[in-house]
């Protein structure tokens, strides 16, 4: 693979980054999932990119939609979510990179990478809600941390405290947000190469 940043891998990491953002502020909200919990596809770009061009190219695509959000459509979560998500993404670039190196980029051995990067997604998100999201959250507006637990999940009266928040909206959320994201990316991936020269060219091999 090529480790130069050419025009066309710029501009391709550019359009892919653009149709993240554009993706990221298409969300939509899930029934019994707290209001900031809201489904998008902007991961679809960023494993496309990440398995085509690399590690550096699934980082910027991740980063810029980030940016593209907040500038073009602000926050509904005080920045709190917008910084979970730029800390998460050495989760995400890092595992699937290493993994691909081993499993390789056939339809099978990118299955088992993005299935092996869900969970670990997933389990980040616990540790991130439990311990940094909803302590920064509740500290950006001054309330108890069990008070905003109750507020966030007012939709579903089941959930009561953290532990509840993490096991009936945490996991089935993530769980589900990935898997919708991943399988659409497996598929378009495998497509793309197929079809863009210059993607076959820098299709990771192992």
């Amino acid at each position: 693979m090529k480790k130069n940043w050419t025009v066309p891998k710029i501009t391709y990491t550019a359009l892919l980054a653009a149709v993240a953002g554009v993706l990221m502020s298409l969300e939509f909200s899930v029934p019994l999932m707290p209001v900031f919990y809201k489904v998008d596809f902007s991961d679809v770009p960023a494993v496309i990119a990440l398995f085509a061009m690399g590690p550096a190219s699934g980082l910027a695509v991740e980063v810029v939609k980030v940016l593209i959000k907040v500038v073009t459509v602000g926050t509904n979560s005080n920045f709190v979510g917008e910084f979970a998500n730029l800390v998460s993404i050495a989760l995400f670039i890092l595992p699937i990179w290493l993994l691909s190196k081993k499993t390789g980029t056939t339809q099978r051995g990118t299955a088992a990478t993005l299935a092996v990067s869900c969970v670990v997604r997933t389990a980040w998100s616990c540790f991130c809600n439990a311990f940094i999201t909803l302590p920064l959250y509740a500290a950006s507006y001054g309330l108890p941390l069990d008070e905003v637990v109750r507020m966030v999940s007012a939709v579903n009266p089941a959930i009561q405290d953290l532990t509840g928040f993490i096991i009936m909206a945490t996991i089935p959320f993530n769980l589900l947000k990935y898997t919708l994201n991943y399988i659409i990316a497996h598929l378009l991936y495998h497509r793309l190469t197929a079809s863009v020269p210059f993607l076959q060219k820098l299709q990771v091999s192992h």
